[in-house]
């Protein structure tokens, strides 16, 4: 089925939804509380994001399934070792992929960000080697925030603070995929180069 375009408040909300019931589910009660709250808000993220748009973004896809996992693990053994480190594991992979990608010639950033951009081979190298380095980076900084800091201060920071330095992030690399934007003229006559990169 085709996909249809969302309006941008509705995938805000997909996306930061969750984060803010979590965040009120730890203040109102406590972190095990606000897991369980968080793993049924990300199931009801995905079920609206496919009610309304036929199509759920596998990055969407892939944070709700370590979500559910690593939730359950901690309700059941009751340890918020496990839902503190999900993080990291989410970042570690998205790294790993867009990294691991890239060794093989491979850009895999298009399929990560539902092709949000039409880029040269080029500028689609330098936006995965640039998102690759971020999410290394935020899984260090996830480890060093809950290794070091309360768990009211990592859920502020998750809530609060992840969400800001990513828009930043995304916001700061507006110039790269203006400088590497392919037009659509342009995008017939390059195809064969952009496939180097996409399915080389």
């Amino acid at each position: 089925m085709d996909k249809t375009q969302p309006h941008p408040l509705f995938k805000l909300a997909t996306e930061v939804g969750p984060l803010l019931v979590f965040f009120i589910a730890n203040a109102k009660y406590h972190l095990f509380v606000a897991t369980g709250a968080f793993m049924v808000a990300i199931v009801a993220a995905i079920i609206a994001s496919y009610v309304v748009t036929k199509h759920v973004p596998i990055m969407a896809l892939v944070t709700g399934a370590i979500v559910l996992v690593f939730g359950t693990l901690t309700l059941v053994l009751h340890d918020e070792t496990f839902i503190k480190v999900k993080p990291t594991i989410i970042y570690g992979l998205f790294a790993a992929v867009l990294g691991g990608g890239l060794l093989f010639g491979r850009s895999f950033i298009a399929i990560m960000f539902d092709q949000m951009f039409n880029l040269t081979p080029q500028g689609w190298r330098i936006l995965t080697l640039r998102w690759a380095l971020f999410f290394a980076g935020m899984a260090i900084l996830n480890e060093i925030v809950w290794r070091t800091q309360t768990t009211d201060f990592w859920v502020n920071f998750k809530v609060f603070g992840v969400t800001p330095i990513t828009m930043v992030f995304a916001i700061a690399q507006m110039p790269l995929t203006k400088r590497y934007h392919l037009e659509p003229m342009s995008l017939e006559t390059s195809e064969a180069e952009a496939g180097d990169v996409r399915n080389h």
